[in-house]
């Protein structure tokens, strides 16, 4: 549940108690049932419904602009790129020659904007379902625009499925940057296994590697739906690579997946050495040793994922918690 509230307090900025009132805005998203994470707001610059979802853009206080959807925060200016280098750079810098790219959503742009800094890259398609975010995004968001502009990116809205099931071209590169698996959202049935084994996989060129985020990672908020994700990709593909980071405006540890019938793992030197070769300008976050250790999980998270034995189906679906809608109201 992501709520906004207008909050009264009496104070000097010292936390000393004056005579004179002061208004504050906030952003509070419910975590877990007895979790709540918020943080104050400069303003709400917009808010509205399409048709498959409620968003919002916020201003906010410690993390800039920041996109919600359905009640939970996609991506804040402050640290979108951990998120979106973590997802994209790690499987096009591993792939051999990635020339073309499938994107499922994606429709804030920020996906695309990494992707074609690759050199090698020829053709992107972003398929996105909801178009109303989509112009939301290429209007709000300035630093994505260029790649709408990009005459390498094919857009198309549509379901992904449906898109990649009418399509016959294969990609070298399948990129899942989905809404999270929200019981009644549009994009859990995204993360099944007949998905992964007869959508997705038939899509792929030999050698291709498909990559998704996989929703929460930390210590104990994995088992939500990363660990099931993971031993789900592990019956459909040979190799699979999970990996974390943390994402401060998240307020956890978050988590993506590489999946290919082709071996996965290179040193970080190799990493390294084809970021350099490869992609125009420089990451912010990920390089060979940060993907090193973000694909060195905790104990206590690798045992679990080996243990996992849950297979993600529409009808044995696990879903992150929390579905809400931006509301406004006022304490005094």
């Amino acid at each position: 549940m992501g709520d906004i509230s207008f909050s009264y307090g009496i104070s000097n900025g010292n936390g000393n108690a004056v005579g004179v009132q002061r208004k504050s805005c906030w952003y509070e998203e419910e975590i877990e049932e007895n979790l709540r994470w918020c943080f104050a707001l400069n303003s709400i610059l917009h808010t509205g419904a399409t048709q498959y979802q409620d968003i919002q853009l916020l201003d906010t206080k410690p993390f800039g602009k920041a996109l919600v959807i359905d009640g939970k925060l996609q991506s804040a200016e402050i640290d979108e790129f951990v998120y979106h280098e973590s997802l994209v750079h790690p499987p096009l810098v591993t792939h051999p020659n990635p020339k073309t790219i499938f994107i499922m959503g994606g429709g804030e742009g920020s996906t695309a904007r990494e992707i074609i800094r690759h050199k090698t890259v020829q053709k992107l398609v972003m398929c996105d379902i909801d178009q109303e975010v989509v112009e939301f995004c290429k209007s709000y968001l300035a630093v994505n625009r260029e790649a709408f502009c990009d005459p390498r990116l094919e857009l198309i809205i549509n379901d992904a499925r449906a898109e990649l099931e009418r399509r016959e071209e294969l990609y070298d590169v399948i990129i899942g940057d989905l809404a999270d698996p929200i019981e009644g959202g549009p994009c859990y049935q995204l993360y099944t296994k007949s998905f992964y084994e007869f959508t997705v996989k038939p899509r792929l060129n030999k050698g291709g590697i498909f990559v998704t985020q996989a929703g929460p990672a930390g210590i104990f908020s994995h088992t939500e739906v990363f660990s099931c994700i993971y031993n789900t990709l592990r019956l459909v593909f040979s190799y699979v690579v999970p990996y974390s980071a943390h994402i401060p405006s998240y307020a956890d540890t978050w988590g993506w997946i590489m999946a290919s019938d082709s071996p996965l793992m290179l040193n970080a030197d190799e990493l390294d050495l084809r970021i350099e070769q490869r992609i125009e300008g420089e990451n912010r976050y990920i390089d060979g040793k940060t993907f090193t250790s973000a694909s060195t999980l905790s104990k206590a998270v690798r045992k679990s994922l080996e243990n996992e034995t849950h297979v993600y189906t529409e009808g044995n679906a696990r879903f992150i918690y929390g579905h809400g809608h931006g509301t406004a109201y006022k304490h005094n």
